[in-house]
């Protein structure tokens, strides 16, 4: 399927209401036909795997497109030079999650641009970062506990970033991190600890709304059965 065609059929299924509740949740709807992701997943298994393609339809610019190439590109054939470049045009969680979440944290470069990302100063590159920890944590099974440890540093470091976006993204990693075994649970909790004494607002929500899950019931009674 040719890149104009893909563009057609992203045009056919648009939904005018849509725009307005993409921009209540805070995504940019300048380039966006405003598909809902079922519909999208229909087409990517239409398209099947295609890394070059999937290059040329992100070029177009277009939010629907973008987000169609993160389900049918190939995390083999994907370089830091993509992931760069792809990066740079990040503007929504939108955009940011479904690219770092479900496709750059099988890369091989998914560790090293988790701790990268987390140290730059763009909004959603920065989020990206901490995306791929989350990411990282709940899929790759076979990691040792070690891998994830030294993500906490970062976290610490990090936690005063009052950027809603960036904050919210923060948070999400330390619990996850958090969730996956009992020595990063408590790891979890020390760092929450840690956190919760910065002069920091931001700090200070990240802090009070993670050990809430860290040490509930729920999350305690399932890591115990581990």
């Amino acid at each position: 399927m040719t890149t104009a065609q893909v563009l057609e059929q992203l045009a056919s299924p648009a939904d005018p209401d849509a725009h307005r509740e993409m921009t209540r949740v805070g995504i940019n709807v300048a380039k966006s036909y405003g598909i809902k992701t079922p519909v999208l997943r229909g087409i990517a298994r239409q398209i099947g795997k295609d890394h070059s393609l999937a290059l040329e339809r992100w070029e177009s610019g277009i939010s629907d497109a973008r987000h169609l190439e993160y389900m049918v590109d190939v995390p083999a054939r994907i370089d830091e030079s993509q992931m760069e470049d792809w990066a740079s045009d990040f503007d929504s969680w939108a955009v940011t999650d479904p690219a770092c979440f479900g496709l750059f944290r099988q890369t091989a470069f998914a560790y090293d641009k988790a701790v990268e990302w987390s140290e730059r100063n763009e909004e959603f590159v920065k989020r990206g970062g901490f995306v791929l920890m989350a990411g990282l944590v709940v899929h790759d099974k076979r990691a040792p506990d070690g891998n994830f440890l030294k993500f906490f540093p970062i976290i610490d470091r990090e936690s005063d970033d009052d950027r809603n976006f960036v904050k919210k993204a923060v948070n999400w990693a330390l619990r996850s991190i958090g969730k996956r075994s009992i020595v990063l649970n408590q790891a979890a909790i020390d760092t929450t600890g840690d956190i919760q004494r910065r002069d920091s607002r931001a700090a200070r929500w990240i802090a009070a709304d993670a050990i809430r899950e860290l040490i509930g019931d729920k999350d305690q009674a399932r890591l115990k059965k581990r």
